[in-house]
């Protein structure tokens, strides 16, 4: 729970009356690998807080492809965003690619103290800029960078992931197969 004060503290000067309330929202859960988090089609409610573990957040193609989208792990906020957001269904599928700890609130309980204390939709506004902020970069480094330069962007901002989950699931976050991060790899 040190590590989500810790974290909400860092985005947000809260008093600790304030910081109390917020983390009193959150219940710590042990999610297996390979448990689901937010289901494409489904209406997302919740919010999670990663202590420990990798999630990913990815989208299927027809012909069964999956295509990552963003990686969630230690000290990272988790959660269907447009879906919390809008109300309407996923558009995503979040599991975990490994054992998780991860602390979750109910959405709801968290936008019910904007009104009253607003630092907490200060929260939510911050959280908002900087998803939007990550997202814009992922698709510019998409869209205009090589997969050479994107594992080695992957490489800085993801250091310890490498070890923790499969080479296709980095392929598939970069935007290549897994021959061609092999290649990439063994060139570096």
């Amino acid at each position: 729970m040190s590590l989500l004060k810790n974290s909400l503290k860092s985005l947000v000067n809260f008093d600790p009356e304030t910081l109390d309330l917020i983390v009193s929202k959150f219940s710590k859960v042990q999610l297996a690998k390979s448990s689901v988090f937010a289901k494409k089609g489904e209406f997302s409610k919740q919010i999670g807080f990663v202590e420990s573990g990798v999630l990913r957040a990815y989208f299927s193609m027809n012909n069964g492809e999956q295509y990552n989208k963003t990686f969630f792990t230690h000290g990272s906020f988790v959660g269907a965003y447009s879906s919390l957001v809008t109300g309407q269904s996923n558009l995503i599928d979040i599991d975990c690619l490994t054992d998780c700890t991860v602390w979750i609130a109910s959405f709801e309980s968290i936008q019910s103290l904007y009104d009253q204390y607003p630092l907490v939709e200060r929260l939510a506004r911050i959280l908002a800029e900087r998803f939007f902020v990550n997202k814009e970069k992922r698709e510019i480094e998409l869209a205009t960078l090589e997969a050479k330069e994107r594992y080695t962007i992957f490489q800085k901002e993801h250091p310890d992931l490498e070890q923790l989950i499969p080479q296709y699931q980095i392929a598939s976050y970069l935007g290549v197969t897994p021959t061609q991060l092999s290649r990439i790899r063994s060139q570096k």
